[in-house]
């Protein structure tokens, strides 16, 4: 990895341009996702600052003015990939400099004054490194999730599927002046969910937490070296039809889903 030899600054990212190279393919909003502070900053070598917590502030507030310019330019979501919280947590790997709380300010820090602008997400995970998992077993949000509710965001994502709903009823009676994104299909495995499966889980979810601020996803991303297009494409389409299902018991509109209208189809269709 590179190294730091004197203070950060925004360099070259380039984000609005990336951003704008997506949005103008799609009459549909882009969300934009980046990497946290905290992990390029323990990433790197550093030859400049004194201690750890400088520099990984140094990084935020180089990526806070990124995204300033980023939102200013009309992206309506900005997603912050994978704060340390969770995993610091569960793996107790904490002292009197790197901790949860610190992370907490990291996250503020680097999405200040953002939501004035933009939407902003957190994507929480439990690792996803050539689609395999880094944990033997599942591991629970608990620990964590008080810290996250004192994070500068209008959604949070955790990981569901691949754990059984296990913090569910934690996640709803803990976080609850936000949006819960919940992951209803687990990218570790090439086995497609059934559209009644996803309603399975989109019921349970709604147990705990209101429509209103249940959001539906996938657990991470599917875009590693494991899982092939056609695997995702399935996995995703499945995720739009079961929460239609949903959808339509509580009688919200449901959302259209190209690839299964019957319209399309390349196979012939009964008259």
């Amino acid at each position: 990895m590179p190294g730091i030899v004197g203070p950060v600054g925004r360099g070259d990212l380039q984000y609005t341009a990336l951003w704008k190279t997506a949005q103008r393919l799609t009459t549909r909003p882009v969300k934009f996702g980046a990497v946290s502070a905290e992990i390029v900053a323990f990433a790197v070598g550093d030859l400049h600052y004194q201690s750890v917590s400088d520099r990984i502030f140094a990084i935020a507030d180089a990526l806070n003015d990124e995204y300033h310019e980023l939102a200013d330019a009309g992206c309506p979501v900005i997603q912050i990939e994978e704060p340390q919280i969770h995993l610091l947590a569960v793996r107790n790997l904490v002292d009197d400099v790197i901790n949860p709380a610190l992370m907490v300010q990291v996250f503020n820090r680097t999405v200040k004054g953002l939501r004035a602008k933009t939407e902003v997400w957190a994507h929480t995970c439990w690792g996803n490194p050539s689609q395999q998992r880094m944990f033997a077993t599942a591991q629970s949000y608990q620990p964590a999730l008080e810290a996250y509710n004192e994070i500068d965001a209008d959604v949070i994502t955790f990981e569901s599927c691949s754990s059984g709903g296990m913090d569910l009823a934690a996640i709803g009676e803990t976080i609850t002046d936000k949006k819960i994104a919940i992951g209803v299909i687990d990218h570790h495995t090439l086995q497609v969910e059934r559209p009644e499966e996803v309603a399975d889980s989109v019921r349970r979810a709604l147990g705990h937490i209101p429509p209103e601020r249940l959001v539906l996803s996938s657990d991470c991303g599917m875009g590693r070296e494991g899982m092939s297009r056609r695997h995702a494409s399935y996995k995703m389409v499945s995720l739009v039809l079961g929460t239609n299902t949903v959808r339509h018991e509580l009688g919200i509109p449901e959302a259209d889903c190209l690839a299964a209208d019957a319209r399309y189809s390349l196979v012939a269709q009964d008259p």
